[in-house]
């Protein structure tokens, strides 16, 4: 079947890949909101762990202590506490939102990198603190 130049199909633009389109801060930071919620159910899951331990016999709470205390035990530990510090300024960012002020392209953008500063400055004082009192 022949198309008469009128009735011709038009070719559909493509879309760009990944890695030319240029993601928005407000993207990556939503993006990062939902990976940190679901980091924050399985880290809470370590975290009732630890506690049923506490709650089971001593010598089950040093084994599972001292996994948490082992370098690879902080560092996850460590990402935990990044991301519920991430997570906790996405939702009140999004409270914000919630009540109609920051929506401006640059006042979004903004707290979009606020969020992710912010998470960052409070991870690190929460675990220098730690680390102050004695670990």
């Amino acid at each position: 079947m022949s198309h008469s130049p009128a009735t011709r199909p038009q070719a559909r633009p493509m879309s760009p890949h990944l890695t030319i389109y240029r993601w928005p801060a407000t993207m990556l930071m939503s993006i990062l909101h939902r990976i940190t919620g679901g980091a924050l159910y399985f880290g809470t899951l370590l975290i009732v762990w630890w506690l049923i331990a506490a709650a089971t016999s001593e010598q089950y709470f040093d084994f599972v202590n001292g996994i948490f205390g082992s370098w690879f035990g902080r560092l996850v530990l460590f990402g935990y506490t990044w991301a519920l510090m991430h997570h906790l300024l996405g939702g009140v960012r999004h409270l914000v939102w919630d009540t109609g002020h920051g929506l401006e392209k640059d006042t979004s953008t903004q707290l979009a990198w606020a969020t992710l500063a912010g998470s960052v400055v409070l991870t690190v004082l929460i675990w220098a603190g730690y680390f102050w009192l004695g670990a």
